[in-house]
C-alpha cells in the first residue's frame, strides 16, 4: 500500500522571485517548483521561455500578479549561440535536422549581415510558438504536421553584437548578444540570419540575460531556493512595487487612501503621469498604481485591504523596503 500524500498548506505569499530558470524545464515548470517550494497560494510569470532557455524569469506571487502585465512589453538582452549550416523543425537544437549546408561565408559577411538585421526588422513567427491562431496555440497546428499562414509582425533588435565566430570546423557558430523589442523570436532571428548567409542556421544556445530592469546577477536558482528555510526562501523575495519602477510615486493620508482603495478618484496638486504608484502615508505600504490627469489621480490595478496587511504582517523583506 501507498502512504497517503500529504497535503501541502498553502500560504499568502506577496512579492517577485528573479529566477534563474534552467535548462529543460518550461517557464510553467519553473514556476509551479518555486509556488510548491514557497507554499504559495497564487502565482503568474511574466512571459515565458523555452524549455532550451536559461536565464532571467521573474515570477509573481499573489499581489505582484496584478502588475506583471507590465513587464510583458520590455525590451529583453539575450546571448545565444547560432549553429551553421543545419536547419532544424525548430529552428533550435530540438528539431529535426531539415537540411545540412556547407558554410562558406566570410568573416566580413557575417558582420555586414548582422548590420541588416540591426534596428527595425520583420519576423514571421515561428511555428513551434505559443502565439494563438484562432484560438489555438501554434506549436499544436506544427505537432499535427500542419502549417498555417502567420502575419510577419514589427520588431526591433537594438543591438546586435558578435561575441565569438567559428566558420570552419565540424560545429561553426556565431555567439551573439541581442537586445530587443516584445515580441522578437530569438530562434527566427538566428534562423534567418543563417538563412541570408546562405548556409542556414539553428540555435543551440539561449540564455536571457535582462528583461526591463532586471538581470540575471539578482536572481536566483532553484537549486539555492531548495536549500534555503522557508522563511529565507520569503526573505528572497522582492516587494511587490519592484515590479513598478519609472512610476512617480504618490502618497496619500489615512482618508484618502481608504477613498482610493475603494476606486474613487482624488484631487490634488500633481503634474500629470501616465503611470503612478500609489502609497498610504501610515503604515507606509503600495496601495496600486494610477494615472494622474489634470489633478486628478485616477485608480487602476489595486491591491485588496487584505493583500496590503498580509505584505506589512509577513513578509519582511518588504516590509523593510517600505519603512
Amino acid at each position: 500500500m501507498h502512504a497517503p500524500r500529504t497535503r501541502v498548506q498553502r500560504r499568502p505569499v506577496h512579492g517577485l522571485l528573479l529566477l534563474d530558470k534552467p535548462l529543460g524545464l518550461s517557464s510553467n515548470q519553473a514556476l509551479q517548483k518555486a509556488k510548491w517550494l514557497l507554499r504559495a497560494e497564487k502565482a503568474g510569470h511574466t512571459g515565458t521561455l523555452d524549455p532550451l532557455a536559461t536565464g532571467v524569469l521573474p515570477l509573481c506571487f499573489g499581489a505582484a500578479t496584478k502588475f506583471s502585465q507590465l513587464h510583458l512589453d520590455a525590451d529583453k538582452t539575450y546571448q545565444t549561440d547560432v549553429r551553421l549550416g543545419v536547419r532544424t523543425s525548430t529552428a533550435d537544437a530540438e528539431g529535426e535536422v531539415l537540411e545540412t549546408l556547407p558554410v562558406q561565408c566570410t568573416i566580413g559577411q557575417v558582420v555586414e549581415t548582422l548590420n541588416r538585421f540591426t534596428g527595425p526588422i520583420s519576423q514571421v513567427p515561428p511555428m513551434h510558438s505559443a502565439l494563438k491562431k484562432d484560438g489555438k496555440a501554434l506549436y499544436e497546428y506544427a505537432r499535427q504536421g500542419q502549417t498555417v499562414e502567420r502575419q510577419a509582425r514589427d520588431v526591433v533588435i537594438h543591438e546586435l553584437e558578435l561575441l565569438a565566430s567559428q566558420l570552419d570546423g565540424p560545429a561553426p557558430f556565431l555567439r551573439l548578444r541581442v537586445r530587443c523589442s516584445k515580441g522578437t523570436y530569438i530562434r527566427t532571428l538566428g534562423e534567418d540570419i543563417g538563412s541570408a548567409l546562405g548556409c542556414g542556421a539553428h540555435l543551440s544556445a539561449l540564455r536571457r540575460l535582462q528583461t526591463g530592469p532586471f538581470d540575471v546577477a539578482q536572481c536566483t536558482t532553484l537549486e539555492r531556493l531548495e536549500a534555503m528555510e522557508p522563511d529565507a526562501r520569503r526573505a528572497a523575495l522582492e516587494p511587490v512595487d519592484h515590479l513598478l519602477p519609472g512610476h512617480a510615486a504618490v502618497t496619500l493620508d489615512d482618508d484618502n487612501s481608504g477613498r482610493f482603495l475603494s476606486g474613487m478618484r482624488r484631487r490634488g496638486h500633481w503634474p500629470d503621469a501616465a503611470q503612478v504608484a500609489v502609497y498610504a502615508r501610515e503604515p507606509k505600504a503600495l496601495l496600486g498604481t494610477a494615472h494622474v490627469r489634470a489633478g486628478e489621480l485616477i485608480p487602476g490595478r489595486l491591491l485588496s485591504p487584505l493583500e496590503i496587511q498580509q505584505i506589512l504582517e509577513s513578509v519582511p523583506a518588504a516590509s523593510a523596503s517600505l519603512a
